[in-house]
């Protein structure tokens, strides 16, 4: 009898670590298609540059929350529903900037360079979500990265609010990005894995 406790708490925490990891994951891959829906709009010009930006703007701080709910290595039913709440309302407002009366010009320079920086955004995130899905990533390690996400996406909200985004503008943003590039990569390949039980 005691040993059958045993292994029904075991399952219950294996349980438990897997719906953290799998909340993660589904947070993360979210922030993949909202990014992979601005840029569409970009592409398309249902969005412009300014409304791009504060798109970026509302990422930034939805990847932000993401940080700080991760920080403890758990995300907790209520930071998972506040979480989910700022994602639906991203969602949401991206609906309607894209279906606005507002257009833009997609082979624009501006445009352009937002475009690029917004498919590194994309790659950047599913470089992340596939470390969560591997194990190569803790919850700890995606809490620091988000936080990098935020401070990409947030210089993008600044470069583009003014409905322009310059070539100086895309280079700092770039540097940015790369170094983000980085900690990924090193985030993945230390020693730290999710426990895979």
């Amino acid at each position: 009898m005691k040993n059958h406790l045993i292994v029904s708490a075991v399952l219950s925490l294996v349980s438990l670590g897997a719906m953290a990891q799998s909340t993660t994951a589904g947070s993360v891959q979210r922030d993949v298609n909202q990014q992979t829906r601005i840029e569409q709009g970009l592409q398309s010009g249902a969005l412009s540059t300014s409304e791009a930006a504060k798109l970026e703007k509302e990422q930034s701080r939805v990847d932000h929350m993401q940080a700080r709910a991760l920080k403890d290595g758990q995300l907790s039913p209520e930071e998972q529903a506040k979480l989910k709440a700022a994602q639906d309302k991203a969602s949401r407002d991206i609906a309607a900037a894209k279906h606005n009366t507002t257009t833009g010009n997609p082979n624009s320079a501006s445009s352009q360079r937002m475009q690029a920086d917004v498919q590194r955004n994309i790659n950047q995130e599913k470089r992340i979500a596939s470390g969560v899905q591997s194990g190569a990533l803790t919850n700890h390690e995606v809490s620091k990265l988000e936080r990098g996400q935020s401070r990409v996406t947030r210089k993008e909200a600044v470069a583009g609010a003014d409905g322009h985004v310059g070539a100086v503008e895309q280079r700092r943003i770039q540097k940015t990005e790369t170094r983000q590039s980085g900690r990924i990569l090193k985030q993945k390949n230390d020693a730290q894995v999710r426990d895979p039980s």
